[in-house]
């Protein structure tokens, strides 16, 4: 209990303290015209409240996320919650807030925008396929999952179920921010505080210890060694690069620039708590990490919570729970598309504010959801992990070279940048779907090729020729 108040209230504290100063870095200006004022159409760019606009962002970045990575990232044992609570601080944080805030000065546009400005129009190409390709993965797998799970519990044929979610997708891109995010996702967004928090309430109540062997070594069962793979399966609640894809949805809707330090940072911490906990309820629930691995490969993450649940809240609360992943897995799949209608409009200019050029890239983007749906997409899947930490890594870049262009203190993204980096490339230099290499090559070869890519950019920051 002790571990687990304490990483609580680093979290919180890291809100009031290390977000502050880097709000500071900034330079956050309540003066500033924002573009849900500026450029106010009724459809993308729409003034909400406070409170509608962080419950939206908290769902937008969440979803299954700090749930099913903290499951498994709660096969290491304890030293999980290290990653959560530092990375949560240092790192998504700061990734979450200056991204929104980006988005904020420069029209609502995403990072993809950002990269033309400062690298070129070959490197946006480059970044912005990645970026699309990224979300396309994400919201076609996010359909077919929970329509998998939708024909188990009903009995629907699954065609019909996909079918129903693709379309609702499509009015969720194709419709005004403010008719169906604005009004049901902060409802989602509850849901999922008020189920974790009754499960942590329930857990309590139990009396079973949090962290029955509290260590910090590495407490996985098959020894899968903690540097690089916890830090691409714990992404959700440290950080993760599909949060980057969401910051301009909400960037559209703050009417002031001094709410972003709660909107964008705040977001990322709750979501940071979120993991925290469920990190902590399978750890405690299945007392002994061979448990829960055991627990994951015969019934899988969803699988999991479902058993947590049902034991800890009784068979409605298993129910509601089930119910909630599906809800959460498909919000994370619209938003994921309405990001790509987003995203290319901006790069080619579509204005969004006529219905029929919504309707048509919606339709577009919504029919290649639908076809890919058509295909195995199980070991393209296998790569997302390590594609979302590498567009995270990506943007820690970028944002350390904007800072760095500005003159501001870049360290606070670099230091992040360089850590990622190294996981990255050591994770795809050793695993399996990459090139299998020795562990230690793997790790030497990442660390010191990291540590190239950080001189060059501290010799070359400010360099046209950059």
């Amino acid at each position: 209990m002790i571990l687990f108040l304490t990483s609580l209230i680093l979290l919180i504290l890291g809100y009031f303290t290390y977000a502050k100063f880097i709000e500071k870095i900034w330079g956050a200006d309540e003066n500033f015209v924002t573009p849900a004022i500026k450029y106010n159409d009724g459809v993308d760019f729409v003034q909400l409240p406070l409170w509608r606009i962080f419950l939206i962002q908290f769902l937008n970045i969440a979803g299954l996320g700090p749930v099913f990575g903290a499951i498994l990232g709660a096969i290491y044992g304890p030293v999980a919650l290290l990653w959560i609570v530092f990375g949560c601080i240092f790192a998504g944080g700061v990734h979450d807030y200056l991204t929104g805030m980006i988005s904020v000065r420069h029209d609502g546009k995403s990072i993809v925008h950002i990269t033309e400005e400062l690298f070129g129009k070959y490197f946006k190409v480059i970044f912005l396929i990645f970026f699309v390709g990224l979300l396309f993965l994400l919201g076609t797998v996010f359909a077919v999952n929970p329509a998998k799970m939708l024909s188990n519990i009903t009995h629907i044929p699954l065609f019909l179920c996909i079918a129903g979610i693709f379309g609702y997708y499509f009015l969720a891109t194709l419709l005004p921010i403010d008719k169906i995010i604005g009004k049901f996702y902060p409802i989602f967004a509850a849901l999922l505080v008020l189920m974790t928090i009754a499960l942590l309430i329930a857990l309590i109540l139990t009396g079973k210890p949090f962290y029955p062997n509290l260590t910090f070594n590495n407490l996985h069962p098959q020894n899968t060694s903690i540097f690089p793979i916890l830090f691409i399966t714990v992404a959700c609640g440290a950080i993760s690069g599909f949060h980057a894809t969401q910051s301009p949805i909400m960037s559209r809707c703050l009417p002031n620039e001094k709410y972003g330090r709660l909107i964008f940072y705040g977001a990322m911490v709750t979501e940071g708590i979120i993991a925290l906990i469920w990190a902590t309820l399978s750890i405690s629930f299945y007392q002994e990490t061979g448990g829960l691995l055991n627990a994951v490969n015969n019934l899988g993450q969803g699988g999991v919570v479902s058993d947590i649940s049902i034991n800890l809240l009784g068979k409605i609360g298993g129910t509601l729970t089930v119910l909630s992943i599906i809800i959460l897995s498909i919000t994370s799949g619209d938003t994921a598309f309405r990001s790509i209608r987003i995203t290319i409009a901006d790069c080619a200019n579509i204005n969004q504010k006529h219905i029929i050029n919504r309707l048509t890239l919606s339709a577009i983007i919504l029919g290649l959801g639908i076809f890919l749906s058509k295909f195995d997409l199980t070991t393209l899947w296998q790569y997302f992990g390590w594609a979302n930490q590498t567009l995270s890594t990506l943007v820690l870049w970028t944002l350390s070279y904007y800072l760095a262009l500005k003159e501001k203190n870049y360290w606070v993204t670099f230091i992040p940048a360089l850590f990622m980096n190294s996981v990255v490339l050591s994770y795809i230099l050793q695993a399996k779907i990459g090139f299998s290499l020795n562990s230690v090559y793997a790790n030497s070869i990442a660390i010191i090729l990291t540590i190239i890519l950080g001189a060059i950019f501290i010799f070359t920051k400010k360099s046209k020729n950059y």
